[in-house]
């Protein structure tokens, strides 16, 4: 039951798939980040059933690239995106960490996030449309990889606030438990994808890694640890900079 209400949680708190509605209590929250990367499976599954419907009905490119962006928005509702523009409205601000904190935690959006959101959708739809049917595949694993990636940080970063969502969930997380649990799942994925396509799954593999490092270094060194938004930020960025080894990776040089 508890694995139950924790699959429940997650998927309740990480996206817009309807699901049972019961009062949580923090027990409930206690494995709820083991599931937060199959919020991704979800979108890397509708992802592929996309590209199989795109290649059977053979309808234009620039709709399958389009919907392939709008797929992870209707999933999850723009979660972690509000996360990337309030992080970068932040970044943007050159102000101290204080002030970048406040700054997270503003309803309102600045232009920088507005222009940064507008080059993500563009390379999105770029790289959408130069992958190979390979790549998109082994592309659909990403949204799995950078949830289990931004579990595991969760889990181990330090954070830059004693109070808000992240720090409740991590709190209420048991942490061993979480973190085992998200690494193998992200091991066996990430060896799947790399048996599937070998070059494709070892971009994607690396690419991801890389990205998470660098994020939660950054978040460190700005804000003195990792927030919510953060964890959106590179959700965000992880997704798009795989997408974009891979979109490259498939031209015929």
């Amino acid at each position: 039951m508890k694995i139950i209400k924790a699959f429940i949680v997650a998927f309740s708190m990480y996206s817009r798939i309807p699901m049972p509605r019961f009062n949580w209590e923090s027990e409930d929250m206690k494995y709820h980040l083991i599931f937060f990367p199959w919020v991704g499976a979800v979108i890397g599954g509708l992802e592929y059933l996309l590209y199989i419907f795109y290649e059977t009905h053979q309808i234009p490119s620039l709709v399958m690239a389009l919907l392939a962006i709008a797929i992870p928005l209707g999933v999850t509702g723009g979660f972690h995106l509000d996360g990337f523009m309030d992080m970068e409205d932040a970044m943007s601000s050159w102000q101290t960490r204080e002030k970048r904190l406040e700054i997270l935690k503003d309803p309102h959006i600045g232009a920088f996030s507005v222009i940064n959101v507008i080059t993500v959708g563009i390379l999105f739809l770029a790289m959408v449309l130069l992958m190979s049917k390979q790549a998109f595949t082994i592309w659909c694993f990403s949204f799995f990889v950078s949830r289990a990636l931004s579990g595991i940080c969760v889990v181990r970063c330090k954070k830059a606030k004693e109070d808000g969502l992240l720090h409740t969930e991590a709190k209420t997380a048991s942490d061993k438990v979480v973190f085992v649990a998200l690494l193998i799942q992200l091991i066996l994925v990430i060896l799947f994808s790399i048996y599937l396509n070998p070059l494709y799954g070892i971009f994607m593999t690396i690419m991801g890694i890389e990205i998470a490092i660098i994020d939660m270094r950054k978040a460190k060194r700005l804000l003195g640890g990792i927030t919510g938004d953060v964890m959106g930020w590179f959700v965000v960025n992880a997704e798009v900079l795989i997408a974009v080894v891979l979109g490259l990776t498939s031209i015929n040089w």
